[in-house]
Parts: structure tokens; C-alpha cells; sequence
């Protein structure tokens, strides 16, 4: 195990950085640091708690033998569902699988799959099958990256360089007015940055069933979808004569979010400065007061006047649109809730989407944040008329999810862990970063870019990953 993988595994442990680094001056693997023992580690100028520290956190990813028992677990966990879905060629898939085989050419399946399909349904000959295999090979070959290329700094140009011509606006979204979306430069900035709350928040709510037809059903999906409040349906009066908060709700609004005034009753007795003192007299709602006080009155309205009646949090507007390329009703939402809004019948589990991806890590996955990732960043770009390989997007996702949790490029995220210490200095914080280092004696093995540049030698990449050894002949005798 090389050092800075040791050093990713430490840290992944919840062991400092500044441990770590003391750790991986003697020590090159978990192994080794693990036979050290506490004593050894705090020679190292590790404290005693520290040490014992390290060591059982090293030892809990240890395989435990056979010999030994079970530990007891408190909490039962329901295992995670696996799904197997063997891929099963259609007919003209199995012709192209045969004439690759029979040609040896090695490529990969998702090709195959992909002109598969096209050929669906089509007359073609077995020569075309043949041409088809060896064109396809031919162009794989030709946009296969070349051993010890710099991927990384291309795909850093191919993001950065029309990132500079992005626009820095909000727009309105897909035609829908009433629902603002970032996009451009910011939007991008989002999501590399992995911000936990999107500046605008929103939903692109699937329907299923009756409601993706029906305009009725899928509006009663929406109401039970978007949030509604006490004001929404209904006004509030204050009666300081007889100490009291009188609610006259809408029947209208009250029709269009499909809410009934016993619904009302029901969710003001349960706020705690009302509980109990709200009742039904004639179509109004009536909340008194239990103290004949003027404070206790104004707490009471302030409580009442946000309550909640309906839908789901963060929710805070929902707009259905009759998509124009499927001809089925789609809600957009202002705000995102991708758990709670999931469980809603007649919406789409499969296809309802956020542009929160740290929501999407903590609902799906990160697989599927991944995904989200690389959607987003595509689809930010491609707005602006902005062509950029999909596979510089897909790198860069790559490196944001692959170990399990989404992090941001930037100081706290991939470009503050890297292993180098040149290369974290001169992202950010240069004095700092050199300090540290030296104070706990740290060794940059310069493997990267920035490194090498900056002490004035060729990087290990093409060219320069490859070194020429000349052992000139002795004389023959």
C-alpha cells in the first residue's frame, strides 16, 4: 500500500490529519502501525489516549478470524436490497457479440447494447453486422485515452475554459414563469463546491397512473405535494374586546388545495400555544385566549398564522405543466423534499428528480448522486450552447463520489486532502500548509503535476513517466 493511499485509509478512520502524518514517518502500512503497539506510537510524540486511539480504530477494520465471536449488535439493521438484472441481449446484440468473438475484438458491452438498439426492427445484412463491429472497435480504439496521460489537466481545461463564458443570470425554468432556477457560472460553481442547499431549490415531479393524464388528479397531487399554511386559506382577525383570534377561511383557496375547515381545527389545536382553544362557531374558527393578557394574544397569532395545514416541508410551491414531447402532466417544484415527496402515490419513483445532490446522496445513494452530478453539470452546460465530453464530466464526478460521500474541489474537499504538500500549498493557505509540514516532518514524494513544476523538473506524465537508463559496454578483453 503506497503512502498516501495509508494516508486516505487513516483518515477515512476519523485519525487527524496531523496523526496520520506523524504516523506515515515510520510507519508505511495499516499493518505496521497496527504490530506497533501504543508504546512505539508514543514514541512517535503521539499522546498515550491518541495512540490507544489509533489502534483500535485500525483494529475495527481488521478480518476477525474464524475462532473468534460474534459481537452482539444492538440495533438491527434491514439489509440493503440487491438487485440482479443479467444483461440479456436482443437478437441483433447476440449478432454483433458473435461477429466481435469471431473477430477478437474486445470492446465494451454498452456498444454492443447501443447499436443494438439502433438496429432494432431494421433489415439488415450480416456484412453490415461485420462493418458495423469493425467501425465501432475502430473508433473505441481511436478516443481511448494513451497510457500516462495527463486526463486530469484536460479535463480541467475542457471545464474551465467555457466556464469563462458562461452567463451569471437566473432563468426561468423550462417555460415554467412562476419557478426561478440558477443556471450558468453559479449553478456550476454549486456543484462542484457540493453545496449542501442549492440557492434555488427544485423538483422535477414524474406522475404515474391516472394522474400523468388526468389534469384533475394531477393537480389534487400537487396540493398534497406543496406546503400550505394557515394564511394561505384563510385570514386572521384579531378581537382585542373579547381577548380571541378570529379565522375566516377561503372557501375557494380552501377548494383548490383541497382542504376541509375541520383540517384547519384539527392543526390549530394541536399548535402549543393554542392546544385546545380553537373551535368551529358558524364557519369561523374562534382560538382564544387562556390568559387575558395583550403578550399572550400576540403569541398566540404569532403561532398561528404559520401553521401548517397541508403538504410537505420545504415544499413551498408546486406548478403542473402538460409536458410537450409525452403529453403527460408534470409538477415542478419551488424547494425540494425528495424523500417525503417519493412516498406520495402517483408520483414516479423512477424518474422524479432534484437538483440537490447532496439530497439525492442521502436518499438514493452516491452512485446515484454520481449520476446527479454529471446530469446537472452536463445540462448547465449544454443550456449555454457549451460542448464538453461527457467523460471530463463523468472524471470529475468520479473523483467527487469515490469514497462514498460527496465532496467538494476545493480547500476542504479533494484540493485540501491531496497527499503533496507542495501541491496543497499552492492551491490555498501556502504558508500554513508549508508549516505544518514542516513542523511534523512531512515528505512530498512529488508523483503529481504541480509538484514538479514547482521545483523545476518534468512531471511523470507521458514523455516524463518514461526514464532512459544508458549502461555504457565495458572493454572487451
Amino acid at each position: 500500500m503506497a503512502k498516501k493511499d495509508t494516508l486516505n485509509a487513516l483518515l477515512k478512520r476519523d485519525i487527524s490529519e496531523e496523526t496520520a502524518n506523524t504516523l506515515l514517518t515510520k510507519y508505511s502500512t495499516l499493518g505496521a502501525i497496527s504490530a506497533a503497539g501504543t508504546e512505539e506510537l508514543i514514541a512517535l510524540g503521539i499522546s498515550e489516549d491518541e495512540a490507544s486511539s489509533v489502534i483500535s480504530k485500525i483494529g475495527k477494520r481488521t478480518v476477525s478470524t474464524r475462532s473468534e465471536k460474534p459481537k452482539k449488535v444492538e440495533e438491527t439493521v434491514e439489509p440493503m436490497e440487491l438487485i440482479h438484472a443479467p444483461l440479456e441481449l436482443s437478437e441483433e446484440g447476440k449478432k454483433l457479440k458473435a461477429v466481435a468473438d469471431r473477430k477478437g475484438i474486445k470492446m465494451p458491452m454498452k456498444i454492443i447494447v447501443d447499436i443494438s438498439k439502433r438496429l432494432k426492427n431494421a433489415d439488415v445484412k450480416d456484412e453490415m453486422y461485420e462493418r458495423l463491429v469493425t467501425v465501432a472497435a475502430r473508433m473505441y480504439e481511436d478516443h481511448r485515452m494513451d497510457p500516462n496521460e495527463s486526463a486530469g489537466i484536460m479535463a480541467a481545461q475542457s471545464i474551465g475554459e467555457p466556464g469563462t463564458q458562461m452567463t451569471m443570470r437566473t432563468f426561468h425554468y423550462a417555460g415554467v414563469a412562476e419557478i426561478n432556477v440558477t443556471l450558468g457560472l453559479p449553478r456550476l460553481i454549486e456543484i462542484v463546491d457540493a453545496r449542501r442547499i442549492p440557492s434555488t431549490p427544485m423538483m422535477t415531479v414524474r406522475l404515474v397512473g391516472m394522474a400523468a393524464d388526468d389534469e384533475n388528479i394531477a393537480r389534487l397531487v400537487s396540493a398534497e405535494i406543496e406546503m400550505t399554511n394557515l394564511l394561505d386559506v384563510a385570514s386572521i382577525e384579531t378581537d382585542i374586546t373579547n381577548m380571541r383570534l378570529v379565522v375566516r377561511p377561503d372557501t375557494r383557496k380552501m377548494d383548490a388545495r383541497g382542504v376541509k375547515i375541520e383540517d384547519i381545527v384539527e392543526r390549530l389545536n394541536k399548535v402549543k400555544a393554542a392546544r385546545g382553544q380553537a373551535e368551529l362557531r358558524e364557519q369561523e374558527i374562534i382560538v382564544t385566549s387562556d390568559e387575558p393578557s395583550y403578550k399572550k394574544l400576540q403569541t398566540v397569532f404569532d403561532a398561528v398564522k404559520g401553521v401548517k395545514i397541508k403538504g410537505i416541508d420545504g415544499i413551498i410551491r408546486a406548478v403542473i405543466r402538460k409536458d410537450d414531447k409525452t403529453g403527460k402532466w408534470v409538477i415542478y417544484t419551488e424547494g425540494s423534499n425528495l424523500k417525503e415527496v417519493l412516498k406520495i402515490a402517483g408520483v414516479d419513483q423512477t424518474r422524479t428528480m432534484t437538483n440537490s445532490i447532496q439530497e439525492v446522496a442521502d436518499v438514493l445513494g452516491i452512485e446515484a448522486a454520481r449520476n446527479s452530478i454529471i446530469r446537472e453539470a452536463h445540462n448547465t452546460l449544454s443550456e449555454q450552447g457549451l460542448t464538453v465530453d461527457i467523460r471530463h464530466i463523468m472524471l470529475v464526478a468520479d473523483l467527487m463520489t469515490n469514497d462514498g460521500q460527496v465532496k467538494a474541489i476545493g480547500r476542504h474537499g479533494i484540493s485540501g486532502r491531496k497527499s503533496s504538500v507542495l501541491a496543497r500549498a499552492a492551491f490555498e493557505i501556502t504558508a500554513a500548509h508549508l508549516l505544518h509540514a514542516a513542523m511534523i516532518g512531512e515528505v512530498d514524494h512529488l508523483d503529481g503535476v504541480a509538484e514538479n513544476i514547482i521545483v523545476g523538473q518534468p512531471v511523470t506524465l507521458g514523455t516524463g513517466a518514461v526514464n532512459l537508463i544508458y549502461t555504457p559496454r565495458g572493454n572487451k578483453k
